[in-house]
């Protein structure tokens, strides 16, 4: 629940400012859930998964004080919290990227984040950044309002009932997924159908024929990327990643992990049930609910809708989108003249590893930004040796990501920045005039080199990583350390965010974070109830 700012209303007053507009707590729990009908042991906020939906108005303060009762060490009892898309401007060191801005929170501990999003708004949202702790249910929606949004007369509703989240879910612990195993279902909202499993009842987005709702949809999943459809629907996208762009018109999107859109949807068919259909990258059906929820208007009955999937004719292409608000990319329009241009080529080893320019992202002992303010500021002296990359401020930097590795695409996500995609997968051509914005892109199949631009206007050390999560935790990951020299007047380093360290420090090397193999050990001796 968000409280309203109220000291003689919080229990942490003595923590917590009175003057933040988003003002709560997450409590992290383990139990047992069933969201498809298979019962499993799981990460809960405040109750549930996904967690309550934190909003705020641009500008706002935000103070979430996270709380660690976490007890199940097959899925971590220690934690992080990151806020996916906000960039930390001044506050790096409350980004929550497990070794690379904090230490972890100890079970049984607490600690607030407390920041203010610099010139922001639209759709992020909030998820653990600690191994795989955000498949087992650490994740969330967060959603900055803009009351000054330029598209505000092209809908009439948007709200917490406007959300729609996509989140892929095992009957296994996280550690026990293999490579090529795929989710038992798809959750919408929370709920889902598996194979073979019991006829759960579905979400149901509700809505009144005539009105336009401002959708926002996300991809909260840990592997795969959907294929998002509403049957006789068309949209009208705004928004990629909290970055707004002109409108354009889709029938379908493919949404990948990390990645949220914002579409208009016009109520303007006959009253009644029409199939909601987000398909996985492995899946072809839709027998029985799977992957599915029901958009029903107002009047209609309490059924099930009837088949009207038809071929997508507008299928949402990213090089179609075109940045909104000031939209040329940074830096002199031609590929490779940025002022740092780096190619980030990703292989897959023998030892079931990714290694991106040969180095495989291992997290470092010390969080990179203590190793800099304790002041290691040149590549050379920061660890994880090879995986550490220093860049100057107010440069322009390139990135190209080539695409083609095995279990790709890949969704790369940029911490600390949005950046503009001049080169998207799927797409030869280049476009610096006005290229989507966004923090999350695929990089695409065998041929595509997908390029971003970004400038250098954000001290801290951000990580760049695929956002499979089970490819980060094999390594996929670099970290730009930015202006490494300016970190230390950007941040407020306090006795609070130290001591996180402290206590992690202190823990049994397996109450930190338990080897893979004891992961799944360990989950083998649960007693699992199920089908």
């Amino acid at each position: 629940m968000v409280k309203v700012c109220s000291v003689s209303a919080w229990s942490l007053a003595a923590l917590v400012s009175s003057c933040a507009a988003l003002t709560t707590e997450l409590v992290l729990t383990n139990s047992v859930i069933a969201p498809d009908g298979y019962s499993i042991e799981a990460i809960l906020v405040n109750g549930q998964t996904p967690g309550p939906v934190l909003s705020a108005q641009k500008g706002e303060r935000i103070q979430v004080n996270v709380t660690d009762l976490l007890v199940d060490e097959a899925m971590n009892r220690s934690t992080t919290v990151h806020w996916h898309g906000i960039k930390q401007h001044g506050s790096a060191e409350m980004d929550g990227a497990a070794m690379i801005t904090q230490c972890p929170i100890a079970s049984g501990n607490s600690f607030l984040y407390d920041f203010t999003p610099v010139g922001q708004s639209g759709t992020f949202w909030y998820h653990s950044h600690f191994r795989l702790q955000y498949c087992e249910g650490l994740r969330g929606p967060l959603i900055i309002y803009d009351p000054d949004d330029p598209y505000l007369n092209m809908y009439d509703i948007d709200d917490a009932s406007t959300i729609i989240t996509l989140v892929d879910w095992y009957h296994v612990n996280a550690f026990a997924v293999g490579i090529t195993d795929n989710a038992a279902s798809t959750l919408i909202n929370g709920v889902g159908r598996y194979q073979g499993g019991p006829q759960v009842p579905l979400s149901v987005l509700t809505v009144e024929q005539g009105k336009r709702y401002r959708i926002r949809l996300f991809n909260m999943a840990c592997k795969p990327y959907y294929v998002f459809t509403i049957d006789s629907h068309v949209f009208t996208v705004i928004e990629a990643d909290a970055e707004l762009t002109s409108p354009l018109n889709a029938d379908s999107i493919e949404i990948q992990p990390g990645q949220r859109y914002s579409f208009i949807l016009v109520a303007n068919q006959t009253v009644d049930n029409y199939w909601i259909h987000a398909l996985p990258n492995y899946d072809t059906s839709y027998a029985d609910g799977l992957n599915s929820a029901i958009l029903r208007y107002v009047g209609a009955l309490e059924e099930d809708p009837v088949d009207r999937s038809s071929t997508s004719t507008e299928p949402l292409a990213e090089q179609n989108l075109y940045a909104l608000v000031d939209p040329a990319a940074p830096g002199v329009p031609e590929p490779g003249a940025a002022d740092v241009s780096i190619n980030l080529q990703s292989v897959w080893d023998d030892q079931l590893r990714f290694l991106i320019n040969g180095y495989t992202y291992t997290p470092p002992p010390v969080p990179i930004l203590m190793q800099i303010l304790n002041g290691n500021v040149d590549a050379s002296s920061l660890v994880p040796t090879g995986s550490v990359y220093t860049l100057p401020r107010n440069k322009t930097i390139e990135l190209s990501i080539p695409g083609g590795q095995i279990q790709g695409p890949h969704p790369f996500h940029l911490h600390g920045h949005s950046f503009s995609v001049v080169r998207s997968a799927g797409s030869g051509s280049y476009n610096f005039a006005n290229p989507v914005r966004r923090d999350t892109t695929s990089n695409g199949g065998s041929g595509d080199n997908v390029t971003i631009r970004f400038t250098t206007d954000n001290p801290g050390p951000w990580l760049f990583h695929c956002h499979n999560d089970f490819h980060l935790d094999q390594g996929m990951a670099v970290v730009f350390a930015e202006a490494p020299s300016d970190i230390a007047s950007n941040v407020d380093a306090s006795d609070t965010w130290k001591q996180l360290c402290t206590t992690y420090d202190a823990l049994s090397p397996t109450e930190r974070s338990l080897p893979m193999e004891q992961h799944r050990r360990r989950h083998m001796k649960k007693h699992q109830i199920g089908h």
